[in-house]
């Protein structure tokens, strides 16, 4: 077993013994970052023109308020256009991961924990299947200093040797683009993928990346893969079919529409695939930005480079519950605020489509947020005093008709995604999704507030060990082997049983291992 100590001041603090010393901001212009001390606060830039919005509502005149309702309308209506031709771009064919180059790139993997000791085995069992050269692999297991028990299970586990820790040096902010960025300094020329600790990446997925970057132009900088949720089907909650319906739509559907047409990709969390070189030359990640993944997509463009999709998957847990799934939101949401407030500072550099598309992507997901539960509980409301009433609501029809089209667009995409990642999803899950999205405006709310009292705070989402979904599909394959050994005993079988019976041998397509 490998054995660390704590680093002398001023001395290494990289497992191998090279300098790893690092400010969170070594590369990245000051204009293009949400940190203290900026030229223009980005929490209070953006309160501002709340305030403002709010102002306006009660002094500007009535046809001033008319011509934002347009606005607000035709907005609307850009958001439902640009989802339904999404909806019918086809995905892009994806190279065949058995072609081989004549020399495998160096790739750096790059995974940054926090308390995260529990899921460190699987995670490095999960890593050591990637199918690449080990020669042209390095994994970093970036850990916090103050991080011992997650340090102690790395130590603890059996891995191979291209995979090793990397403490990363003591500062602020303690977040995840920040560890990145430590890693990012020690990574060797070639490439550089991002995943997290309770990824399942496909073993060919370096394979996929590497040579589509071969066989691309120097302007394609990243490579995001699809992130696709571990789920059980009709017998995952609620909330983890709507949470995997949700990325379905956005990893099968929005992005690869995106990147089709060569526009700017608001990148995942994980799964991204990056030219070290080019990933040096845009500053890295934002230390302070809690959604790095979206923000650097959109560096990425202004700089003149393009991000593209790839076909092999990465598969993830969902949020167990409502306690784990409100922090991650609201961390989205305020991130979301963070890199809108920090393009607008020099909305110029991003040209038009690049604006374009940060309103129909990142704005659309806050106003949705922040109008979703108001809009559905109006609904609700509107229909349940005028049947009382006995009369039919007003709502104006121009009003009616976007709405509901609106509703069917997205349902549209969630069930297009479905499709093309494989997940089975019952009608009821999909027609309920906007109860869904009504949960969002909590989020918004909490994101708001965060944003002005604790913008750089990192609302960390629990992980563990796919576990209970384990023992689900455990028992789940049990029940079904009793079901089989009663019908072969028996000569009459309850016609309810025969249609699960006839799966007994069938096995979820996005269990865990």
């Amino acid at each position: 077993m490998v054995r660390l100590h704590q680093p002398e001041a001023g001395r290494s603090n990289r497992v191998d013994g090279a300098d790893s010393r690092l400010h969170s901001h070594v590369w990245l212009p000051s204009g293009l970052s949400t940190r203290p001390g900026t030229d223009i606060h980005v929490p209070y830039l953006l309160l501002t023109g709340l305030v403002s919005a709010l102002a306006a509502v009660v002094v500007v005149p009535a046809t001033l308020w008319q011509a934002l309702t347009v606005l607000l309308w035709v907005g609307f209506a850009g958001v439902v256009l640009f989802k339904a031709a999404c909806c019918v771009v086809p995905p892009r064919a994806t190279i065949a991961p058995s072609n081989r180059p004549r020399r495998w790139p160096h790739y750096t993997v790059v995974v940054a924990l926090k308390d995260e000791a529990a899921i460190v085995p699987q995670l490095v069992r999960r890593l050591s299947r990637l199918n690449y050269p080990n020669s042209a692999l390095t994994g970093l297991l970036v850990v916090e200093p103050d991080d011992r028990a997650t340090l102690d299970a790395i130590l603890d586990t059996p891995k191979p040797s291209w995979l090793k820790p990397l403490i990363a040096p003591r500062g602020h902010p303690q977040t995840k683009p920040r560890a990145l960025n430590v890693a990012l300094e020690q990574a060797r020329p070639g490439l550089l993928t991002v995943y997290d600790a309770e990824d399942e990446p496909h073993p060919d997925q370096l394979r996929e990346a590497a040579l589509r970057f071969a066989t691309g132009d120097r302007q394609l900088a990243c490579l995001q893969a699809p992130l696709r949720i571990r789920t059980l089907g009709r017998r995952s909650t609620w909330l983890e079919r709507q949470f995997a319906m949700e990325y379905a739509a956005l990893f099968e559907v929005i992005l690869p529409a995106l990147a089709r047409f060569r526009l700017p990709l608001p990148l995942g969390g994980t799964s991204n695939h990056f030219r070290v070189d080019v990933l040096r030359r845009i500053g890295g990640w934002d230390a302070w930005n809690v959604t790095e993944d979206a923000d650097l997509g959109f560096r990425l463009a202004r700089f003149g480079y393009r991000s593209d999709v790839l076909g092999l998957p990465t598969r993830e847990s969902p949020p167990p519950n409502l306690k784990a799934w409100l922090p991650q939101r609201t961390r989205w949401l305020k991130g979301f605020m963070q890199t809108i407030g920090v393009n607008l500072r020099c909305p110029i550099g991003l040209r038009t489509s690049g604006m374009i598309v940060l309103a129909l992507t990142l704005a659309a997901a806050v106003a949705s947020a922040a109008l979703q539960g108001v809009v559905l509980t109006w609904i609700v409301a509107n229909f349940l005093i005028h049947a009382l009433n006995g009369s039919l609501p007003s709502i104006a029809p121009q009003d009616s008709v976007l709405l509901l089209l609106g509703w069917a667009v997205a349902l549209a995409a969630l069930a297009l995604g479905c499709r093309r990642s494989g997940i089975a999803v019952d009608a009821w899950t999909i027609v309920t999704a906007p109860l869904y999205w009504s949960l969002t405006t909590i989020a918004q709310v909490h994101a708001v507030w965060r944003l002005v009292v604790q913008p750089y705070h990192w609302d960390k989402t629990p992980h563990a060990p796919d576990i209970e979904l384990a023992l689900r599909k455990r028992r789940t394959l049990r029940n079904r082997a009793r079901l089989s050994t009663y019908a072969a005993s028996h000569q009459s079988v309850p016609d309810t049983w025969k249609s699960r019976i006839s799966t007994s041998t069938t096995t979820p397509t996005s269990g865990p291992e």
